[in-house]
């Protein structure tokens, strides 16, 4: 069968050569030969072994009609929503990497999608090459799935990691991120939660069946943790990660993305460099954890291949297994509505006792930390409040991991 692929970058190359490499193990397996016909890019590849394969023209992909299937690798939401739209409604099926595409108009590609009988896929949109969504549809689908807690974005766990590691700033890391190319010259997206809002909200939506804006996803981004609050995290057998979750509580769903202390014995607090980690909750399961690459030319593309094989073996068979989903939009609660343990770093030493704080310590600097018991939204303030009054100014705080959040 004949496909193309939109855009020639990490992804897309990527995707070529898993195709490529694997190439008789797919036909054998899936029993429908993968050519790849046409590669959409704006650059010139001289020396690519697919040099002659290159198009600039979206058009030629969208009149072939020996192309079957297109996989979008190019990223952002324009003009791929448009190529992405009308590819659908001349009957070709077409999957994704693309989480910011996916986050935004997914819904509704899925509807056209399902209205020309043909497939759209999205599973390297969220965790690389970790099989999440498919897991949520396929092997999960007898379970009544009420939590999400997960690791989703590479750079900050890659950031994190070394300022737990090498006892750097989070400047210091950064910079060494960029230049390694695990971090964009522009990184506000990963630093400021904004990527794995996006995968948190496509995989909400698949776990609960309602549609979840990822913009309505509480954030707080990694950018003021210092060399501190690592130092005290370690001292308390504790990991600072960069944590996405959501949770059905009755008909509420509360979701957020922000720095969590996971204890060691956490299965997500040894995920560590650029690896994702993503544990689902399910009612008879209980914890399922998943653990994997989640960027890369060959991680990604990857997924983006095995996308492209259940498509075309669909389409080899006649049938789509695209179905509308007509979610009901829900609007994300916050988790700092819910009570939860806190750990809260301060300029000085604390009188205790304080009704609100259980225990603390005080390292070498001098470095104060201290844990509270479950506290609500309102009640923190209160406590920072109470200490303000006391002279003391509290320079950063974190979620504790806990089992259970109070209503």
């Amino acid at each position: 069968m004949d496909i193309a692929i939109m855009g020639y970058g990490t992804v897309g190359s990527g995707t070529v050569n898993v195709l490529n490499r694997n190439r008789e193990l797919i036909a054998s397996d899936g029993g429908e030969v993968i050519r790849v016909k046409s590669i959409l890019d704006l650059r010139e590849f001289p020396g690519d072994p697919y040099e002659d394969r290159i198009v600039h023209d979206f058009e030629s992909i969208l009149n072939d009609p020996t192309i079957q299937v297109v996989a979008e690798t190019m990223g952002g939401i324009h003009p791929a929503f448009e190529y992405i739209s009308q590819l659908l409604a001349a009957g070709k099926s077409v999957v994704t990497s693309n989480k910011d595409l996916v986050a935004a108009h997914g819904e509704e590609l899925v509807e056209i999608a399902a209205e020309n009988g043909v497939d759209f896929y999205y599973e390297a949109s969220v965790g690389g090459g970790i099989p999440v969504i498919r897991m949520i549809n396929e092997c999960m689908i007898q379970e009544k799935i009420t939590e999400i807690t997960a690791i989703l974005n590479g750079t900050t766990n890659y950031i994190l990691t070394e300022m737990e590691d090498e006892g750097a700033s989070f400047e210091e890391t950064l910079e060494d991120a960029q230049e390694l190319g695990y971090a964009e010259r522009n990184p506000e997206s990963d630093v400021e939660a904004m990527d794995p809002a996006r995968k948190l909200a496509i995989l909400s939506t698949h776990a609960y069946c309602l549609y979840v804006d990822w913009e309505k996803v509480e954030r707080r981004g990694i950018t003021n943790i210092t060399k501190e609050d690592i130092e005290i995290a370690k001292a308390m057998d504790y990991h600072i990660k960069l944590i996405a979750r959501s949770r059905m509580i009755g008909p509420r769903l509360f979701a957020g993305v922000e720095p969590i202390m996971l204890h060691e014995d956490h299965p997500l607090a040894r995920v560590e460099g650029v690896y994702n980690g993503i544990t689902v909750k399910g009612n008879m399961l209980d914890d399922i954890t998943i653990y994997g690459k989640g960027a890369g030319a060959y991680p990604t593309g990857s997924a983006v291949a095995a996308d492209i094989i259940c498509a075309a073996l669909n389409k080899a068979q006649g049938i789509s297994k695209t179905t509308s989903h007509h979610y009901h939009e829900v609007k994300p609660e916050s988790y700092s509505s819910l009570g939860q343990e806190y750990m809260i770093r301060t300029n000085k030493e604390v009188s205790l006792p304080m009704e609100d704080i259980i225990s603390g310590m005080v390292l070498e600097g001098p470095i104060y930390a201290y844990f509270t018991k479950q506290l609500k939204t309102q009640e923190l303030r209160d406590l920072f409040r109470r200490l303000e009054r006391r002279g003391v100014q509290v320079l950063n705080y974190f979620v504790v991991e806990a089992e259970d959040p109070v209503d």
